[in-house]
């Protein structure tokens, strides 16, 4: 099992709780246009193999952070398809 699976695991009580509202702002957030660029910079940097120390820790948390908000926006669109059901 991965740690990604554990996270997801761990946050099942958060769609438990997770208001119907809430979840649909969730579902509906995207990185404004400055971030967007940012992790457009990084990763076209990280492809070329040419980021800085500095960027490659940046773009691992960047990573990390996507990873988290899809995990997220998953549990949030399953309590959405509940109440539109």
């Amino acid at each position: 099992m991965n740690t990604l699976s554990h996270l997801d695991r761990m946050l099942d009580p958060v769609t438990q709780m997770m208001p119907v509202e809430f979840a649909q702002k969730l579902v509906d957030f995207r990185a404004d246009e400055s971030m967007q660029q940012r992790i457009d910079y990084l990763r076209n940097r990280a492809n070329q193999g040419t980021l800085t120390p500095e960027e490659d820790s940046e773009y691992k948390d960047v990573i990390d952070a996507i990873d988290l908000i899809s995990l997220l926006q998953a549990k949030a669109r399953r309590v959405l398809s509940r109440h539109t059901n």
